[in-house]
């Protein structure tokens, strides 16, 4: 049987994926010192900061009273050393991509990832809320382990709260990366830049969608299929979008959403208010509402 000779086939393809034409706006040009974030170093960076704020739930699980003090001393090292390492990368790309005035040096690499450190307490107080807010909202938890061991909005509120104090700090790309690895995680999609008040909970949790510019208030609870989002984007001249305008809905204290549930738009749901499942808005809804389907 004649061999057959593939090298043409393959060297024309390279040919072809070689031409700048074809990957533009698609390379990233690497230059020395300045890579991209990596995904399995930021992965690492979840992981600790979990084994941080849940100690003996992430990590190492034979961590008690006695060595929580040695096993957090050497994982809030490890994640500082990791964690500039990949700021600093995160400041390349941004500088590169998208203006960032910000100096992508070491020293500011290691004074942001100090300031990221320094909110863990307040962040497990609040990620503490979250947890009883979900045991307190499902009958069927039956203790606050099983919550943080078991429940995907745990892992998708915790990295969307990590994520959110690297975007104060201004650090560039890294937020977004993580919140993403939580949606492929979980199937909870929740944008870095939303702001999320405490006692705070997802019930089951898939295919919720949280836009960038929604603020959430206290005590807030959705349902899975919930989504949050925009309605449409205004123009500029050159009919391009607006970007960084406010679009994506207000959901103040103690509202509940049901399942697929869609709000869409900057509208405004009122305080303790509830919205039944399979409704769509674009409206305000009062405080103290509720909506539901109405029955034929």
């Amino acid at each position: 049987m004649a061999t057959i000779d593939y090298s043409h086939l393959l060297t024309q393809t390279v040919e072809e994926l070689s031409d700048s034409r074809s990957y533009e706006g698609l390379y990233q040009q690497h230059k020395e010192g300045d890579p991209l974030p990596s995904s399995q170093s930021l992965q690492k960076i979840v992981e600790l900061a979990r084994a941080i704020l849940f100690p003996g739930y992430f990590g190492n699980s034979t961590v008690n009273k006695h060595t929580i003090p040695y096993h957090i001393g050497v994982n809030v090292e490890s994640l500082f050393n990791l964690l500039k390492e990949q700021i600093q990368a995160g400041l390349c790309f941004g500088q590169e991509n998208n203006g960032l005035k910000i100096n992508p040096d070491r020293k500011t690499a290691s004074l942001l990832s100090a300031q990221f450190i320094s909110k863990l307490p307040e962040m497990r107080r609040i990620l503490a809320t979250d947890v009883v807010a979900a045991y307190n909202g499902d009958p069927a938890a039956t203790c606050f382990g099983e919550i943080i061991s078991c429940y995907p909005a745990i892992r998708a509120i915790s990295n969307y709260r990590i994520a959110h104090e690297l975007l104060l700090l201004g650090v560039p790309l890294i937020p977004r990366i993580l919140t993403e690895m939580a949606h492929s995680e979980t199937g909870i999609d929740i944008h870095p830049g939303a702001q999320i008040g405490h006692h705070f909970t997802i019930d089951h949790g898939t295919g919720v969608v949280i836009g960038a510019t929604c603020i959430i208030g206290n005590h807030v609870k959705l349902y899975q299929g919930v989504t949050l989002g925009a309605k449409s984007f205004p123009l500029d001249e050159e009919g391009n979008p607006i970007k960084g305008i406010p679009r994506h809905p207000i959901l103040e204290d103690n509202v509940i959403v049901y399942s697929n549930a869609t709000i869409l738009g900057r509208v405004t749901i009122g305080r303790g208010a509830t919205v039944g499942g399979n409704i769509w808005i674009t409206e305000d809804v009062p405080a103290g509402a509720r909506i539901v389907q109405r029955k034929h």
